[in-house]
């Protein structure tokens, strides 16, 4: 109870902050015309679907240990999509980054709504298109009793063929590569574009900010790369602690479904200076309108 009771704390109260942020976004027309924030929009709106469809999957695992396969196959297919979706938008996010810094003449033309919203398509077609192909896969080699029975809720319960886990595995490498070539060639480009920009105050402040926002997208790639080796990490420290397997099981939940989807708002968030400004706002309009109330 004590562990459900803080996944779910720790869920809605990311959750809470993740949708005040998307509501501040929607409220003000200046956000909808530039790529970054859309970009940021949808990053939270997907942190906002895994986090709620992990954090039900972990609690429903603890209420009832098995569910039906079909259910729990729904369920599996959305956390893993979400879950693919970040790196694949991170990536993006550090794009549009070396554009607006390195290319700021061209940022018009290659970043816009119509781009932006093409890329974000391409992240969900390249999430999906790893995925299905394991539904699929299992649809046409396990019997129909397989998806009318209750298994525990897990992906290699559901996807156990080892020819499925040796393609994730493949596919994931393949993934992480890019994403790490693409955020390293982003990073040295922005660093020596803001070595060039040392004689500009103004100039070099904003390229530093740049180049600190690509080293915090490699950062929350790094904790987005745990997901991935999550069951290796699960079975590994099971082995070493036998007599904590439910502690294990929590302590890798939290660190690699919750912490990562912790750092999108903080990170990208507060750090914008006009998003923190209407935040401000938001905040005190909301703390005038119920003090008013109170004095009425």
């Amino acid at each position: 109870m004590t562990k459900n009771a803080v996944v779910l704390f720790l869920g809605i109260i990311i959750n809470v902050v993740n949708c005040v942020l998307i509501q501040t976004i929607r409220k003000h027309e200046v956000f909808y015309m530039k790529a970054h924030y859309i970009l940021f929009s949808h990053l939270i709106c997907n942190d906002v679907i895994q986090l709620t469809t992990a954090t039900c999957l972990f609690i429903l695992s603890y209420v009832f240990y098995t569910f039906n396969a079909s259910a729990c196959c729904l369920l599996i297919v959305l956390v893993i999509l979400t879950t693919l979706n970040t790196p694949f938008n991170l990536v993006v996010m550090a794009v549009e980054c070396y554009v607006a810094v390195c290319l700021p003449l061209r940022h018009a033309q290659l970043c816009t709504l119509k781009h932006t919203h093409v890329a974000i398509g391409l992240v969900w077609a390249a999430s999906v298109s790893s995925t299905l192909p394991d539904v699929f896969f299992s649809l046409a080699t396990e019997p129909l009793r397989f998806f009318l029975s209750e298994i525990f809720c897990e992906r290699n319960n559901l996807f156990r063929h080892p020819l499925q886990e040796r393609k994730r595995d493949h596919l994931y490498v393949i993934y992480l590569t890019v994403a790490w070539l693409v955020l390293l060639y982003t990073y040295v480009r922005i660093f020596w574009a803001a070595r060039g920009a040392e004689a500009s105050r103004s100039g070099h402040r904003e390229m530093r900010k740049a180049r600190n926002t690509i080293l915090l997208h490699s950062f929350q790639l790094l904790l987005c790369m745990l997901t991935y080796v999550s069951d290796k990490i699960t079975r590994a420290l099971i082995h070493h602690f036998p007599r904590d397997v439910v502690n294990v099981i929590f302590f890798v939940f939290v660190v690699t479904h919750i912490l990562p989807r912790c750092l999108s708002p903080l990170v990208y968030g507060l750090r914008d200076k006009l998003l923190r400004q209407h935040l401000k706002k938001r905040f005190l309009w909301r703390g005038n309108k119920v003090l008013s109330s109170g004095l009425r």
